[in-house]
C-alpha cells in the first residue's frame, strides 16, 4: 500500500497532487474532492452544467442539462445545445497557440518521430474534410477508417466530427471479414485507409484487405487511399489516392454545428453473442467526459507530454489518444510500434527522448516487459514521468509492483483504470482523490464524478455495506455513456439495461473492500480478454462452426501469464474427419485468423466426442473451464447434465492432450 506522502514523489508531480482538487469550473471552484463527488451524485444537473458550459465551445448554449431514464434506456444530455468537436479540439488551441505540438507521431523506427503542431493538424483535418464532402460525404453518413496509429488517421477522425459524418474506426489488425462486417452492419458508404502499414518491423498490407472486404460491400462508394510508405498498390474504380486530392483541397472549412444527442462515432465491441455490437456515442457529453477523465485521472496539466500506446481502433485510443487529449491542447504521443521493436527497452527510450509525462499502457504489455532484464529500463532515463497508468483488465500484483517500482521507481502515482467502450471513459480510478490519499496495488479503487457503483446479487437486491462482492452496475446516467447500439436499441435494453432495473449493468463482478474501495474481479458472462482486447467466446465459436467437419464447438477463456486470458476451444468432430485431427485443426486456426484475427485464434484446441450439456441442451461451460485450468477435483453439481458420463470422457481426452504437448516441449 503506498500513499501519496509516503512515494517519495518528485517535486512536479506532488505539487500537481494537490491540483488533484480541481477547479471544474467557476461554480464549483475550491471544493475538495469528497465535496466535488458528493455533489456530482446528488446534484448532476448543477456538476455537469456549470461544466459544460465553461469547458466546452458551443455556438448554440444547450438549455437543459440532462433527460435520463435507465429503466427505459433514455440517455440524454444538455439538450438544445449545439457545437462541433473538431473546433473544441483544434480550432480554439489554434487561436491561442497555433503552434503547440498536437501530435507526436511515435513511427516505427525509433528517433524517426514527427510534430504535428494544432495549425497543421487543423490545415490536415479541413483538407481531408473538404475532400470527403467533395466526393459527397455528408452529415449523419458512416466512414469506415481502417488505418493504422497515425496523424492521417487522427485527422480522418477530427475530419468526420467537421462535416457531421459519423466515423466507425476499425482495428488495422482486423480481417477482411471483420471489416466487412462492421461496414455492413453500419451500412458505410466510404472508407478510408493506407496502402500499407508498418509496425514491428514489417510491412503489412492494409489496401489489398480492404479490396477483399468492399467486395462484399456493395454500399461503398469511394475508398480513400492514403500513403504510409511509398509502395505502389493496386487501385480500382472505387479508389482514390487521399494525398493527391488532399493536396489541392482548401485548408479551411466550416465546421458543422451538431446537437449535443447527434451521432458522433461507433465503435464495435464484442458480445456474448456472436455478432459484434455497434456502440454509438454523442456529441457533447462524450467530449465533455473524455476530456474531464483525461485532465483528473491522469493529473494532466498543460504543457505535459500524454503518452497513451493504444491503437486508435479502440475506444482507449478514441478517448485518450484522440478526443480527450486535444479537447485539452495536450500533446498526444501515437505510438505506431510494439513494445519489444527492437527491443525490449521500447517504451522507455521513447519516454527518455520524447520526455514523456503520463505513462498509459495495458496489463499485457507490461507483463511481457517484466519478463526481461530491469536494465532495458533502467537504462533509460524516466524522470519525466508524473503518473502511471493501465488499462483494458485488471492488473496483477506482480505486474503493478514492477510497474510502479522498476518503472516509476516508486515515486509515480500507478492508476489501475477500470472502464469500457460503453463507458465513454474511465468510471473508478484511484485518481482523482484528496491529496496523501492512498492507492492500493491492483486495484481501481474510486468513481469518478458522476459515477455511483452499486453491487447486485444474484436476485437483484442491492448489496449494501462493505467487504462484499456482487454484479457491478452503475446507479445513474453520465455525460459519456453510450446511447444505443445501432440498428438495435432493444439489444442494447437488453444487454445493458434489462438484467437489473433501473441499472446500467456492466457485466463485470466487483467487490467492496471493507474500506469502500472497488476491485474489478473479471467479466460475468462469455466474453473473454485477450490482451486488453474484449472477444466474445460466441464469435470465435460461430466462426470455428463454419468448418463442414466441425459440427459443435465451445470456447471458454483460460489465464494467460502474459495475455491475461486465451481462448480454449473444445472441438467436436464428424467421425469422417476424426483421421485428419491435426488438419482439421490447422483449418480452424485459419478460419478464426481470417474471419476474425490472428489475436483471437485459440491458443488450445481439444477435439471431443461430444460437449456437456443439460437436459435442454445448454452447454455447461463451468465443466469446461474447470476441465482446461485442470481443476477438476470439484466440479460441482452435475446432476442436470444430460449423460454425466461425459465430463469424464474429456477429462480423460485433455490428460492426453496434455501429456502430448509436455511431450513435445
Amino acid at each position: 500500500m503506498i500513499t501519496f506522502s509516503q512515494s517519495k514523489l518528485c517535486l512536479s508531480s506532488s505539487s500537481s497532487i494537490s491540483a488533484a482538487q480541481p477547479d471544474l469550473s467557476s461554480h464549483l471552484a475550491g471544493k475538495t474532492y469528497s465535496d466535488l463527488y458528493e455533489l456530482s451524485v446528488k446534484d448532476p444537473e448543477t456538476f455537469w452544467g456549470s461544466i459544460a458550459k465553461e469547458r466546452l465551445a458551443w455556438t448554440k448554449p444547450f438549455d437543459q442539462v440532462t433527460d435520463c431514464d435507465l429503466s427505459s434506456g433514455k440517455i440524454n444530455w444538455f439538450l438544445g445545445g449545439q457545437l462541433n468537436v473538431s473546433v473544441n479540439c483544434l480550432d480554439v488551441h489554434v487561436a491561442k497557440d497555433p503552434d503547440r505540438v498536437a501530435l507526436i507521431w511515435e513511427k516505427d523506427e525509433p528517433g524517426t518521430e514527427e510534430r504535428i503542431t494544432y495549425r497543421e493538424l487543423l490545415e490536415m483535418t479541413c483538407r481531408l474534410a473538404n475532400t470527403l464532402k467533395s466526393y459527397g460525404v455528408q452529415r449523419g453518413e458512416r466512414v469506415a477508417i481502417y488505418m493504422p496509429v497515425s496523424p492521417m488517421a487522427v485527422a480522418a477522425m477530427m475530419a468526420c466530427a467537421r462535416i457531421g459524418a459519423v466515423h466507425t474506426v476499425v482495428f488495422a489488425g482486423f480481417s477482411s471479414e471483420a471489416l466487412a462486417g462492421r461496414i455492413q452492419d453500419a451500412q458505410c458508404k466510404f472508407v478510408i485507409t493506407c496502402n500499407q502499414g508498418v509496425r514491428g518491423g514489417r510491412i503489412f498490407d492494409l489496401k489489398s484487405t480492404v479490396d477483399k472486404a468492399v467486395k462484399s460491400c456493395p454500399s461503398i462508394r469511394h475508398v480513400f487511399v492514403a500513403k504510409r510508405i511509398n509502395n505502389s498498390v493496386p487501385m480500382g474504380k472505387l479508389d482514390i489516392s487521399l494525398d493527391e486530392v488532399m493536396a489541392g483541397q482548401s485548408s479551411v472549412c466550416a465546421p458543422e454545428p451538431m446537437d449535443s444527442e447527434e451521432m458522433l462515432f461507433m465503435l464495435y465491441t464484442s458480445g456474448s453473442t456472436g455478432k459484434p455490437k455497434g456502440i454509438v456515442h454523442t456529441q457533447a457529453g462524450y467530449l465533455l467526459y473524455a476530456s474531464l477523465t483525461h485532465q483528473y485521472v491522469f493529473d494532466y496539466t498543460p504543457g505535459d507530454v500524454f503518452g497513451c500506446v493504444a491503437d486508435i481502433g479502440w475506444i482507449t485510443g478514441h478517448s485518450y489518444v484522440v478526443y480527450g487529449p486535444l479537447c485539452n491542447g495536450a500533446t498526444s504521443v501515437l505510438f505506431e510500434s510494439t513494445p519489444v521493436y527492437p527491443n525490449p527497452g521500447r517504451y522507455w527510450e521513447t519516454v527518455q527522448r520524447l520526455r514523456i509525462n503520463q505513462f498509459y499502457g495495458a496489463p499485457t504489455a507490461i507483463r511481457l516487459l517484466l519478463k526481461y532484464e530491469e536494465n532495458w529500463v533502467k537504462k533509460y532515463d524516466r524522470s519525466s514521468l508524473k503518473t502511471l497508468a493501465s488499462v483494458g483488465e485488471p492488473i496483477n500484483h506482480e505486474a503493478w509492483e514492477w510497474f510502479h517500482n522498476v518503472v516509476g521507481d516508486g515515486r509515480c502515482p500507478l492508476v489501475d483504470t477500470w472502464w469500457q467502450t460503453e463507458t465513454g471513459g474511465v468510471c473508478i480510478a484511484p485518481l482523482p482523490a484528496e491529496p496523501g490519499a492512498e492507492i492500493r496495488p491492483a486495484m481501481a479503487m474510486r468513481p469518478f464524478f458522476g459515477i455511483q457503483p452499486a453491487l447486485l446479487g444474484e436476485k437483484g437486491q442491492i448489496i449494501t455495506g462493505n467487504d462484499v462482492s456482487g454484479a457491478l452496475c452503475i446507479s445513474q446516467p453520465w455525460p459519456g455513456m453510450a446511447r444505443t447500439i445501432f440498428g438495435n436499441h432493444q439489444r442494447f435494453m437488453d444487454a445493458y439495461f434489462k438484467p437489473y432495473q433501473g441499472q446500467y449493468f456492466t457485466g463485470d463482478g466487483a467487490y467492496r473492500t471493507e474500506d469502500g474501495y472497488y476491485q474489478i474481479t473479471g467479466r460475468m458472462d462469455d466474453v473473454i480478454n485477450i490482451s486488453g482486447h474484449r472477444l466474445g467466446t460466441a464469435e470465435i465459436e460461430d466462426a470455428l462452426d463454419e468448418h463442414p467437419d466441425v459440427p459443435e464447438t465451445a470456447v471458454i477463456g483460460i489465464p494467460h501469464e502474459i495475455k491475461g486470458e486465451v481462448p480454449f476451444a473444445f472441438v467436436v468432430l464428424k467421425e469422417s474427419a476424426s483421421e485428419n485431427q491435426q488438419a482439421v485443426v490447422e483449418e480452424l486456426r485459419h478460419l478464426v485468423a481470417t474471419r476474425i484475427a490472428k489475436y483471437a485464434v485459440p491458443d488450445h484446441f481439444l477435439v471431443v466426442k461430444r460437449l456437456p450439456k443439460t437436459r435442454s441442451g445448454k452447454i455447461m461451460r463451468r465443466i469446461l473451464r474447470k476441465v482446461a485450468m485442470q481443476d477438476t477435483s470439484n466440479l460441482g453439481d452435475v446432476s442436470t447434465l444430460d449423460d454425466p458420463s461425459v465430463v469424464s470422457e474429456i477429462i480423460e481426452a485433455h490428460k492426453h492432450y496434455r501429456s502430448h504437448k509436455e511431450g513435445r516441449l
